[in-house]
């Protein structure tokens, strides 16, 4: 069975990693050299590279994997499992420097689950490490923020974004045409290991095809709905994209919008396109229907 390009693309070592800021790279580059790290909150939207960074982390100090516990949090949400897995864990004497908890999708856990962690963290912290993930840091609650050292990670850039998918393509010998990846590029954006993923399922007989509509294994209409934008065609992408998005996906929506600008034309309809969508996304969190905002502010956007 061949690898999943996520796993075989997956960077290993820091010179493999791209950051999005030099500074995170420098005090990432301090960690390694002194040998430790303190508990980290490490935040940012779904496959932006968090729990990449931290296993880079981990390879870099030679942490011993019998040291390592890695939890997925949203499906151990619960205080039984802090209690039961995570304390007898970092309770052992480790094989290496420290201890390491790689909690990832830390948001998830509840309330209780928060609280008892709190005091694992403080009473192990000569020999263990907790490192924490999330796309919402505001569900940490604030004593286990304090605890922890946040870092946030922002959305790689765009062309840096779509370098690292040609590149695994041409790794590959899949023959592919620029606009073709564009179209995955823009529907999944920032989300790389999305579009790794949507990559290698369509790459057919080394060839990238674009989605059809009977494609359910994915959302199919963000395809769609980016090739109505490219043509031009703003009225049809918005009726598609207010038919098709989920009330629960509408935030999403007006960040998607927002990162991919371009779609509406040149600079000057870019700067009113952003006016447009700031404006929609303050509604967002205040109105009580967000589908109605949603169709509010495209219809402005498809009059620009």
């Amino acid at each position: 069975m061949n690898k999943l390009w996520v796993e075989k693309y997956r960077p290993k070592k820091i010179d493999d990693y791209v950051f999005r800021d030099e500074n995170q790279k420098k005090t990432i580059s301090a960690w390694i050299k002194q040998g430790t790290i303190p508990h980290l909150l490490l935040s940012g939207s779904p496959g932006i590279g968090k729990t990449t960074l931290a296993k880079v982390l981990m390879t870099e100090m030679d942490i011993p994997e019998f040291d390592v516990l890695e939890v997925n949090a949203s499906r151990e949400t619960g205080i039984d499992f802090i209690r039961d897995s995570i304390e007898p864990h970092v309770q052992k004497i480790p094989f290496g420097p420290f201890k390491v908890v790689l909690l990832d999708e830390a948001d998830r856990l509840s309330q209780q689950a928060q609280d008892s962690l709190k005091g694992i963290i403080e009473e192990n912290s000569t020999w263990a490490r907790f490192v924490l993930t999330c796309n919402s840091p505001n569900r940490i609650l604030p004593p286990l923020h304090s605890r922890l050292q946040q870092m946030h990670f922002g959305s790689i850039d765009k062309t840096e974004f779509t370098a690292r998918a040609a590149t695994i393509l041409v790794e590959e010998n899949i023959d592919f045409d620029l606009d073709t990846l564009d179209t995955y590029v823009k529907a999944v954006y920032p989300d790389l290991r999305k579009c790794i993923n949507l990559l290698q399922q369509h790459s057919i007989d080394g060839k990238l095809t674009t989605p059809s509509g009977e494609d359910s294994g994915v959302a199919d209409y963000k395809f769609e709905m980016v090739d109505l934008f490219k043509a031009g065609k703003i009225t049809e992408a918005r009726k598609l994209l207010c038919g098709k998005a989920r009330p629960d996906e509408m935030g999403d929506i007006f960040r998607w919008l927002y990162d991919n600008l371009d779609i509406f034309g040149d600079e000057i309809i870019q700067d009113k396109a952003v006016l447009i969508i700031k404006q929609g996304l303050l509604d967002h969190s205040v109105v009580i229907d967000p589908e109605i905002n949603l169709a509010a502010t495209l219809i402005r956007l498809s009059h620009l």
